[in-house]
């Protein structure tokens, strides 16, 4: 799904990477990734690898041997590096290469790339210097997809995947070279695999063949499978190697498994394998391709591989899907379905979505690129997903949304994920309330994210005009009352924040009941945490390096919507300073910027008080408007207005304000100041005194605070006033001139 708010603030201007850094080896999957290399993590690991146990090492071009030229590294929405892996790639003209260094044996490969709109062609191949016959097709048909109905979107899913089987073995060391020939192509990545032999035909099964399937590819072969289906209940459909064309989609599929002689040699060619609403349950999918032929999104059309129910007990594995719209949607009942070890590649939309009512659903284990939408997603419309999780998977590219996306649901597991390379309007992982359509269950119970790696993911939101961080708590459409524990995780290379907590709706919900621990941080480019909704997070074991501006951005919105606390629970480290001007948004590697000695240090802050009267609420005070105004409980005093500047500040003059309209009647607030630097001990800074606001000169005071002040939480203690029996303030400044 795809995330929609109003422009709000400031914009960002254009991204500067941050310059290079050393990484800390926070992870095999963060150093691999780095390096320009994903595969299998080391053996012997002290902790649960990140990602998903994958049967090829991937080789990003950028780390080869070529004569053509690199692009990137870019994070501009729209651009070719953007959606490159590692952001960066190699374009190559006709007679340039791109040569590999295998890293293990293989006898097959498969290459990330991407040719101009509107043309096709193909690569030579060589090993270690000799041209094969075979030569891999690329074409740009699957690519350059446009939504205009999504607000924020350009034209994006650049790249396309191509496979081809060697016909022999390479060892490790060896030399594999892609050689463009008449079109440009533009390499991002090779996956090196060594593949198993084709397997045999299980005891007993019924093949597609001897019901009239054509191996072939020529002939309509969708009786044929359908005649298979219905002979085979209780049993096993087998699917020889060959290529098999589907020309409308199975249903009333039950009680069977269709099994073929692995991805790379039972392949069925269609845009709509099974459709159905329901099932008894006990679909088995196992060990065959389904390769489509969707070249745009159309969200009316069920271009999927599967669309609907698979019913309970059923397992999808081995698979390989491409170049659908979507490749599992998955509504009904699929109680305890099993996702693992597929590869879902180049769709146009979601690569899985549990649409509500998922129950004991594991998704794990699998490997997800070029996804045109969030990779992965729950979304719990009309009914919630419950006790369900993604799980070792592999993310990476996801064009348009979030690597994996949890909207809503009761009792949820993100567990030793890798993502990596999100683009726009998408975060590695999202925490949400955002709800689309109606009904709409909003997360419950215990949220668990833990162990994940997220490695360069946020992105610049289009319609926010600000960014979206590596993983987002998201309070869009209601307040997050569950309980969320996200620890354990790593992030590297963020090129905005790593943690945000938000309100995306723009409404100010509640962010709460967040712990983070455990969290490793490196080369993010602006902040630790960028807080934009009231709320509280617990942090422990926080340890950040490389912080490109400030630790912590904390500026709820809506202005005076409530405030986002940060609770230390201990070891934390490199990320304790504040971005001090919620005014504007900090650019990646920036740092934070000498403090305007004319700014008003209070506007936008969060800001608290001992009680409130109906809709005057404390945020009333800090909004930059004058009209407005916060409204302590009538007939309590003392009451107190507590504002949190976001670090301490050699405060020296206050300027407090009522309503400048002469429906104001002249009044003396009897009022002191008092000061803390970490929000429980205060001292008073100015004693109590009668201040006189008289809308004849404004309605305005002027309090002068000592040369020695240094404060982050500045409180204002009302004790009395002649004019209405609360504390009134529509504005309170604060400047660091007298």
């Amino acid at each position: 799904m795809h995330s929609i708010r109003s422009v709000r603030r400031m914009p960002l201007a254009g991204l500067t990477r941050p310059s290079t850094r050393r990484m800390p080896l926070a992870c095999a999957a963060a150093v691999a990734l780095a390096a320009g290399m994903l595969g299998a993590a080391p053996a012997h690991s002290a902790v649960t690898a990140a990602g998903a146990d994958l049967p090829f090492t991937s080789v990003e071009a950028e780390s080869a041997t070529s004569t053509g030229t690199k692009i990137g590294p870019d994070y501009t929405q729209g651009t070719l590096a953007s959606e490159a892996s590692g952001r960066q790639a190699v374009r190559l003209t006709a007679g340039q290469r791109v040569e590999f260094t295998v890293p293990r044996a293989a006898n097959a490969v498969n290459v990330s790339y991407s040719v101009p709109d509107g043309q096709s062609g193909t690569l030579d191949v060589y090993v270690n210097g000799t041209r094969l016959a075979k030569t891999l097709a690329v074409t740009s048909k699957y690519s350059y997809v446009d939504t205009s109905w999504i607000a924020g979107a350009k034209t994006h899913h650049l790249f396309d995947n191509a496979r081809l089987l060697l016909g022999q073995s390479v060892q490790a060391g060896d030399k594999v070279a892609f050689q463009a020939t008449s079109t440009q192509v533009t390499v991002d990545v090779a996956d090196f695999e060594q593949v198993a032999g084709a397997a045999a035909q299980p005891a007993g099964s019924v093949s597609v063949t001897s019901k009239g399937a054509d191996p072939s590819g020529q002939g309509d072969s969708t009786q044929a499978f359908r005649d298979a289906i219905s002979a085979a209940q209780g049993g096993v459909v087998w699917i020889p190697p060959g290529d098999y064309r589907i020309t409308s989609s199975l249903n009333g599929v039950q009680n069977v498994t269709l099994q073929g002689a692995g991805s790379w040699y039972s392949v069925v060619h269609t845009s709509r394998f099974i459709d159905q609403t329901s099932s008894s349950g006990g679909v088995h999918l196992k060990d065959f391709a389904v390769i489509g032929e969707v070249t745009e999104r159309v969200d009316s059309n069920p271009d999927n591989f599967v669309n609907g129910s698979l019913g309970p007990g059923s397992s999808v594995s081995g698979m390989w899907i491409q170049h659908l719209k979507v490749g599992l949607w998955l509504t009904g009942n699929n109680d305890n379905l099993v996702v693992e070890n597929n590869r879902i590649l180049d769709t146009t939309a979601d690569g899985l979505n549990l649409n509500g009512n998922a129950r004991g659903v594991r998704v794990r284990n699998n490997f997800l690129r070029n996804n045109g939408d969030d990779a992965l997603a729950m979304w719990s419309l009309y009914s919630p997903d419950t006790n369900s999780s993604f799980e070792n998977n592999t993310i990476t590219q996801p064009n348009l949304a979030n690597g994996i996306a949890i909207y809503g649901g009761t009792d949820i597991a993100v567990k030793n994920n890798l993502v990596s390379d999100t683009n726009a309007l998408g975060s590695g992982i999202a925490i949400s309330n955002q709800k689309f359509l109606d009904p709409f269950s909003p997360l419950a119970g215990t949220i668990t994210v833990d162990g994940n790696t997220l490695v360069r993911t946020g992105a610049m939101n289009p319609n926010w005009n600000h960014p979206m961080g590596a993983l987002r708590v998201d309070s869009y459409d209601s307040a997050v009352n569950a309980t969320v524990n996200i620890t354990n995780t790593t992030i590297t290379n963020s090129p905005y924040s790593a943690l945000e907590f938000v309100s995306g709706g723009g409404h100010g919900y509640s962010t709460g009941n967040v712990t983070v621990s455990g969290a490793s941080v490196q080369n993010t480019g602006t902040v630790v945490v960028q807080a934009e909704a009231q709320g509280a997070a617990k942090f422990s074991n926080v340890q950040a390096t490389g912080v490109g501006s400030a630790g912590i951005y904390n500026c709820p919105y809506p202005s005076g919507s409530g405030t986002f606390n940060l609770t230390d629970g201990g070891g934390n480290s490199g990320w304790s300073s504040t971005w001090s001007d919620c005014s504007t948004w900090p650019q990646p590697g920036q740092g934070n910027p000498p403090p305007d000695p004319n700014a008003n240090l209070a506007k936008g802050r969060p800001a608290t008080a001992t009680g409130s009267q109906d809709v005057y609420t404390p945020g009333k005070a800090v909004d930059g408007d004058a009209n407005s105004y916060w409204e302590s409980t009538n007939n309590a005093f003392p009451q107190a207005l507590t504002i949190d500047l976001g670090s301490a500040q050699a405060v020296r003059r206050l300027v407090l304000k009522l309503p400048p309209s002469s429906a104001w009647g002249a009044r003396t607030q009897t009022l002191s100041v008092l000061g803390s630097t970490d929000g429980s001990a205060y001292s008073t800074v100015v004693a109590s005194a009668g201040y006189r606001f008289d809308p004849a000169t404004g309605n305005t005071v002027t309090v002068t605070l000592p040369s020695s002040t240094s404060l982050r939480y500045l409180r204002l203690d009302v004790t009395a006033n002649t004019g209405w029996p609360a504390g009134q303030f529509s504005e309170v400044e604060a400047y660091l001139t007298s």
